[in-house]
C-alpha cells in the first residue's frame, strides 16, 4: 500500500510527524512497517530495497497494530499516486 502526509490519513496533529518522531517531506524514500516486521528486524532507520522500485527506502514510520506483514510506501502529498499504486505484493530485502 501507499500513504501520504495529509490530515485525512493521520491522527490529530502534524501529518508529517511519524510514530518515531521523524518529519516526512515529499520526495523522501520512506516506508511505514507493521509492528510484527519491527520484531523481525525491520526497525527504525533500516534501509530497504523494494523489488521494482529504484533506490533505497528507509523505515521511518510504524503502522497501526492491526496490520500484519505489511509496509506502506510514503508518497508525499500525492494522494492520486498513492491510490494508483493501490495494494500490491512486493518483495523487500534488508539487513537487520
Amino acid at each position: 500500500m501507499a500513504y501520504n502526509s495529509v490530515n485525512s490519513q493521520t491522527k490529530r496533529g502534524d501529518p508529517t510527524l511519524t510514530a518515531w518522531g521523524d518529519k516526512l517531506k515529499p520526495g523522501m524514500k520512506s516506508i511505514a512497517v507493521s509492528h510484527d516486521l519491527i520484531k523481525m528486524g525491520l526497525g527504525h532507520n533500516t534501509k530497504v530495497k523494494i523489488e521494482g522500485l529504484a533506490g533505497v527506502y528507509v523505515v521511518k514510520d510504524k503502522m497501526n497494530k492491526r496490520w500484519k506483514k505489511k509496509i506502506d510506501i510514503y508518497m508525499g502529498q500525492d494522494v492520486k499516486a498513492a491510490r494508483k499504486w493501490g495494494r500490491r505484493k512486493v518483495t523487500i530485502t534488508f539487513t537487520p
